[in-house]
């Protein structure tokens, strides 16, 4: 699929493009970049604005520290190249920050499963260093002095995920493509049973491949289709604190997240996140539960957290949080994305499923994507991330959405942050 690409203007009966990207955040976005920058004709279409769904919602953490060895761990690594090299000259841009990542253990019950993982990501090519009890304030001088140890990861990174999105989706228009806000999906077109393209509240637009890249709302998209893609949202909260100095220097977080990261658990979980802004702020994490779509955060949670950060930081027992937020994470029951082609409705392909990842995991996928679409070896094997995965269908999620969103063809309807 190649062929000159397209100007902008509206959607309009009979219109064409070699790619359709339903969903207009962060993954959208770098499948759009990457696939016009291949010679693609993209169309990107949003039932809402840029980044109007969970690519809203999120720190735009870049992060490695917190993936156990497998194909997630590969593609954030693929990722991080991604970001440091193929879009090294636009870092400025979404104000990429190297700031590093400090995984701490409170006891050494803890201390002893992080030095396992430590050994295993370094096998499969993460950068860590060991570091002591008495070497943590040499990294963070306001912690706790009674934790047990830690890590230090030198490739954790962060970007302002919204700047990515407006920035990707401005240089994938330079490169020819189009994106259609406001312009809600009701279906797909077909031939048979592959799918040709996509019916709109603007009309048709007709294309022989179509992403879904609809975030936690993929799974509704995929039902369009025919096909099952379990994409289930994943509720988490953050507090913030007052303007403060500079006082945090790293992303700092409590060596049990990362358990929680793979659980499976539908349940309230806590663990401390706690990093600083350039505005000063002190963003504090992270829960994770899933809810369906429901808003309503009971004081509890937001006290947990703020009990968590204290024990981290105990300087924060003086410190006035302002607010609290929440967000929805795409969660998939298996932990991976879902990336690539499902033939199970040939023409449909999948970006979807990245749980809190999908900001750091964006630019790997949305390259892979691009060589996949013409017909390019990957530099990744996608197998471990087929849609496909999924058949046959097994009992489908006993979590229904409460109050969903009356239009499923969007990246998401979650403009509140939310921590990874």
């Amino acid at each position: 699929m190649t062929g000159r690409p397209a100007g902008g203007g509206p959607a309009a009966p009979g219109d064409t493009a070699d790619l359709v990207v339903i969903g207009a955040g962060v993954v959208g976005a770098a499948a759009a970049y990457f696939a016009a920058r291949s010679g693609l004709r993209v169309t990107v279409v949003d039932r809402g604005p840029l980044a109007g769904g969970t690519s809203s919602a999120g720190e735009g953490n870049l992060l490695v520290s917190d993936k156990e060895p497998g194909p997630e761990l590969d593609l954030a690594l693929y990722s991080q190249r991604v970001w440091r090299e193929d879009l090294a000259e636009h870092a400025g841009l979404w104000e990429f920050e190297s700031k590093g990542g400090l995984v701490v253990a409170a006891s050494p019950n803890g201390a002893g499963p992080l030095a396992v993982l430590l050994r295993e990501q370094r096998a499969r090519g993460i950068e860590a260093v060991d570091v002591a009890r008495d070497e943590l304030r040499d990294y963070e001088p306001r912690l706790s002095p009674d934790l047990a140890g830690g890590a230090y990861y030198p490739q954790d990174a962060q970007v302002q995920p919204m700047l990515v999105v407006a920035h990707l989706l401005r240089m994938a228009r330079l490169a020819g493509a189009r994106v259609l806000t406001d312009t809600e999906v009701t279906g797909f077109l077909r031939a048979g049973e592959r799918i040709t393209g996509v019916r709109t509240g603007r009309g048709r637009l007709s294309a022989p491949a179509v992403l879904n890249a609809a975030g936690t709302w993929a799974g509704a998209v995929a039902e369009l289709a025919g096909v099952r893609v379990p994409v289930l949202p994943r509720r988490g909260c953050v507090l913030v604190t007052q303007p403060l100095p500079p006082v945090i220097r790293h992303k700092v977080y409590a060596a049990e997240y990362v358990s929680d990261v793979a659980s499976s658990d539908a349940a309230l979980q806590t663990s401390p996140v706690v990093e600083g802004t350039r505005a000063g702020t002190v963003l504090i994490g992270s829960s994770r539960e899933r809810v369906g779509f429901d808003r309503e955060v009971p004081p509890t949670v937001l006290a947990a957290l703020a009990r968590n950060a204290i024990a981290l930081f105990p300087f924060l027992a003086s410190v006035q949080a302002i607010r609290g937020y929440l967000g929805f994470r795409p969660y998939c029951p298996d932990h991976l994305p879902v990336i690539g082609p499902d033939p199970r409705a040939p023409g449909l392909w999948h970006a979807c499923g990245h749980e809190g990842a999908g900001v750091g995991l964006s630019v790997g996928t949305g390259k892979l994507l691009a060589q996949a679409l013409t017909g390019r070896p990957t530099d990744l094997d996608l197998a471990p991330f087929a849609p496909e995965r999924f058949s046959p269908p097994t009992d489908p999620p006993t979590d229904p959405p409460t109050d969903p969103p009356a239009d499923p063809s969007a990246e998401g309807n979650e403009p509140s942050p939310t921590t990874r």
